[in-house]
């Protein structure tokens, strides 16, 4: 594992010019919790990461529903839950809330509850809500190691983009997970399931680089700074543990755990092993796209599928029903 790396440095850097002095000063604070919360307590769009492409949503809309233009809310209420009109569904760590306010839109009947530390953003997320007309939905500001959900209430637990911020993943599925889902409940994620702490091995770093390489240097200027993206180093232990004690602390258990404790009904793996860190910070470049761009990102998802035809995928969409003892 890397302790220190020139990633980090420039991270830093990076950071403190995108987000300011208040934010790096946040990180310098004894409380683990305090630090969590700073990495989300933020509605800032900051715009350089490769979940803001629309093009790549695309990509994830094709490998998850079959279709560019279905995205997994729409598909979840065409498929998997086409025959339930009434469903109790919990969202753990939902920040702002887009993804449990589409299904809230699409399934007027369901009652939706949203959890998180994060209190500005779920603030935000009801004031949202409320000019939608989402009549559908709590926001409940909980840390959900103290939270006292009613047991076996739920009909299903939705993680995206948050499993993998909880640490020993076994217990926390068995003792706070499992308890609130009835007989039968279903699992919702979609979830990075990559390397703890983000430690890529030296053969994905490599695979990332190549990616970058394919970048024109035009599209690696990084955002809000004149620097060039031209290596990524791998993330080093000590900026993973002061900037978020959280990120990634257990990720690889999740996969192994949930078919230990889930039968699964769907799985569909879609990348990111390359592409997240290959357009970090450089995002921004193919926010709107022209001929040029896009077919550079073809070409990254082109070098990307290769990769995963023989290493298993970082990020994974999935339902599960809970066994039965």
């Amino acid at each position: 594992m890397r302790l220190l790396t020139q990633e980090d440095i420039r991270d830093v850097f990076v950071k403190g010019i995108q987000r300011g002095l208040p934010f790096i000063l946040s990180k310098f604070n004894f409380s683990s919790l305090e630090r969590t919360k700073s990495a989300f307590n933020t509605t800032a769009s900051v715009g350089s990461n490769w979940w803001d492409i629309p093009y790549v949503k695309r990509r994830w809309n094709e490998k998850i529903s079959g279709d560019l233009e279905v995205d997994y809310e729409t598909y979840l209420t065409k498929t998997v839950f086409s025959n339930s009109q009434h469903l109790k569904l919990v969202s753990i760590g939902s920040g702002i809330c887009s993804h449990e306010m589409r299904l809230a839109e699409l399934n007027p009947n369901w009652e939706i509850h949203c959890v998180d530390i994060a209190d500005n953003l779920l603030q935000k997320a009801a004031e949202i809500s409320r000019e939608k007309g989402l009549n559908n939905m709590q926001f409940l500001h909980q840390d959900i190691y103290q939270s006292d959900l009613q047991k076996e209430f739920y009909d299903v637990v939705l993680f995206h983009s948050s499993l993998h911020h909880f640490d020993d993943i076994e217990h926390f599925l068995k003792n706070k997970i499992m308890p609130v889902l009835k007989e039968n409940g279903k699992l919702i994620i979609n979830e990075f399931v990559g390397k703890n702490r983000l430690q890529f091995d030296k053969e994905q770093i490599k695979a990332i680089n190549q990616c970058i390489k394919l970048i024109d240097e035009e599209y690696r200027v990084i955002y809000k700074t004149n620097l060039l993206k031209n290596k990524f180093y791998g993330s080093g232990l000590l900026r993973m543990i002061i900037a978020d004690p959280s990120e990634c602390i257990d990720s690889e258990s999740i996969m192994p755990n949930i078919h230990q404790h889930f039968n699964t009904i769907v799985e569909k793996p879609y990348g990111g092993n390359l592409l997240m860190s290959a357009l970090k910070s450089i995002a921004h470049h193919f926010i709107e796209l022209d001929a040029r761009k896009q077919d550079l990102l073809d070409q990254l998802f082109a070098f990307e599928d290769e990769y995963l035809k023989s290493h298993q995928s970082d990020f994974v969409f999935g339902v599960y029903e809970k066994k039965t003892l």
